[in-house]
């Protein structure tokens, strides 16, 4: 800035010297040149006058006094023009001067003169002439003419003064200038250092200044807009703050379409749930950015009808999540047309929707199906029909295995349901698992040597402790050890090792059964969740063993993971954080 304002005041300058020795040497050396020329055409004039009084001859007798006399050079012409003498040059060498213009102007106004470029003497001259008269006739012509080189000499001196005149003006209105600007140029250089400053976001102070013009009254204004934009910048900040710290802490995922449909805004709860399958979006479209065409219909559909879109979609290939989406139009800081989107995770819900009603249908199946049979048998009792007592032994041994079995079903859901409401008093202790373990492997040999079936027992002797409920534990591996003997085939084998981690230990119970198909294995756990249902519900199992080790587990700090594969068996293992390990 400071160097711009420099140089346009010095080129203002500049311009201004250089208009002004132009208009000078326009007007003024004219003037000069006429004024002196002037003052030699009226000493010449004043000359010819006094010579014009004598008479011819003595002119002539006195040729060369008056040339000293008047300082010029003296012609002589008789009437036809014709040159009888010259003060510089030999009357014969000299062409006829009669229809030179000064002796025509003379002959006819009784007084001439004239100013031209004179070949003989190389220099422009002034020619003054007059006639002589005798009784009012001419006899002859007077001509006196002086150089005009001293005019130009004294014009060239007076040009040199006014240069060096000009020069040294020139040097004190250039250093004025730049003490003028420099002076002005500091209140402006300070304010816009102030005002880089608050576009670069910087730190700033008011600005103050000693002057009392305009500089003054304009950092007095700019002050005041600085504190005005500092606090809207205070207040921006704090609103944008508290937008972003609502935005961060909802669960809802947010986006924001520019006016140009693209991404410009993503908040973090959204960020993370894109991660997982989808690179960065920023800058991209709904389509190209999460390629999903049920959200952009939905978009489209929004922008079609002008107001809120809502809708559900599903996002992700391998790990799907079903979101509840709002779409709804808002106006930037740039007083720009924009989009919200915001997504609402639904899958647990959608989830547990689904759990929710498959529960209700297998409860309702699970209690409809031996209460169906305990009535059917009493309405044949009632009837009379059956006559004979082992008949009547078989439908009461029928009944009372489907009571009991219904019995078993409303144990098993009252289990889970105070496990889940916190109802259930956990004892926790000391507890050794392999302890555990070698006391319910007894419960299942009968069964287990009925199909042939070895229980393998390779957890090690030492100490395996954990803190936890004894008798919790010991219902976890009764429904685990009766599932790997009950699934389990003929002549197969059923494993119990242990596997030490770093910070506890896993137990693993490993059957030799038919295996469970991969899709499936996800799904253990849930409640009357079977794979093979007809044969569990033949087999007297309820659909709720393994949801019941699974909470048991979470309650006591572990785990359950399953692994199985067609043909091969089954592997359910148990994380325990351990206390101890010897």
């Amino acid at each position: 800035m400071k160097k711009n304002l420099f140089l346009k005041i010095f080129f203002s300058y500049l311009v201004i010297i250089s208009i002004s020795f132009f208009v000078l040497d326009l007007l003024i050396k004219d003037e000069i040149k006429k004024a002196l020329t002037s003052r030699i055409e009226a000493e010449l004039r004043a000359y010819v006058e006094l010579i014009d009084l004598r008479p011819a001859e003595e002119v002539s007798a006195q040729f060369k006094k008056i040339s000293l006399v008047s300082n010029s050079r003296v012609t002589l012409l008789d009437n036809s023009g014709k040159v009888i003498a010259d003060s510089e040059k030999d009357s014969k060498d000299l062409d006829n001067h009669l229809h030179r213009p000064e002796i025509q102007e003379s002959r006819i106004k009784g007084y001439g003169k004239s100013v031209r470029f004179s070949n003989t003497l190389n220099v422009d001259m002034l020619y003054v002439a007059a006639p002589i008269k005798k009784n009012n006739q001419i006899t002859g012509y007077i001509r006196l003419a002086r150089p005009l080189h001293d005019v130009n000499s004294f014009i060239e001196k007076v040009y040199q003064s006014i240069f060096v005149t000009i020069i040294i003006l020139a040097i004190i209105s250039l250093v004025t200038a730049l003490f003028i600007s420099y002076r002005l140029a500091a209140p402006i250089r300070l304010m816009e250092k102030i005002t880089r400053k608050l576009r670069q976001g910087l730190p700033t102070s008011s600005i103050v200044l000693r002057t009392s013009d305009e500089t003054k009254r304009l950092a007095e204004n700019i002050n005041y807009l600085v504190d005005e934009l500092k606090n809207q910048i205070k207040l921006a900040n704090e609103e944008k703050s508290k937008l972003m710290t609502a935005i961060t802490s909802i669960n809802e995922g947010v986006l924001i379409l520019n006016e140009e449909e693209k991404i410009e805004f993503i908040s973090p709860t959204m960020a993370n749930i894109l991660s997982r399958e989808y690179d960065n979006v920023y800058g991209k479209t709904l389509l190209e950015a999460l390629r999903n065409l049920e959200l952009q219909d939905l978009y489209n559909k929004f922008k079609q009808d002008e107001k809120t879109a809502t809708g559900e979609i599903t996002l992700g290939t391998t790990d799907t999540i079903i979101m509840k989406v709002s779409i709804s139009s808002f106006h930037g800081s740039d007083e720009t047309d924009k989009a919200m989107i915001v997504f609402h995770d639904i899958t647990r819900l959608k989830k547990l929707e689904m759990i929710r009603t498959d529960f209700i249908a297998n409860v309702t199946h699970e209690i409809r199906t031996p209460l169906t049979a305990i009535i059917g048998y009493l309405e044949t009792i009632k009837s009379g029909n059956v006559k004979k007592s082992e008949d009547m032994d078989k439908f009461v041994g029928i009944m009372l295995n489907q009571a009991e079995r219904l019995n078993r079903l409303v144990e098993d859901l009252m289990t889970i349901s105070k496990i889940e409401l916190g109802e259930t008093n956990f004892k926790h202790e000391d507890i050794d698992l392999a302890e555990v373990i070698g006391g319910v492997i007894p419960l299942f040999e009968t069964k287990a040597t009925e199909k042939n079936i070895k229980i393998i027992n390779e957890l090690p002797q030492n100490t395996i402790t954990i803190s936890g409920d004894k008798d919790r534990l010991v219902q976890i591996f009764v429904n685990l050890l009766d599932n790997a003997v009950k699934f389990n085939q003929d002549d197969g084998k059923v494993t119990i090792n242990a596997t030490e981690e770093k910070e506890g230990v896993i137990i693993n119970i490993i059957d030799a059964g038919a295996g469970i198909p991969k899709e499936e294995i996800q799904r253990l756990g849930e409640r009357f969740y079977r794979v093979d249902k007809t044969r569990s519900r033949d087999l007297g199992g309820t659909g709720l063993g393994l949801s019941i080790v699974k909470h048991l587990m979470i309650a006591h700090g572990g785990r359950m993971e399953i692994k199985s594969e067609i043909s091969k068996g089954t592997v359910v293992s148990l994380f325990f954080p351990c206390k101890n390990m010897q």
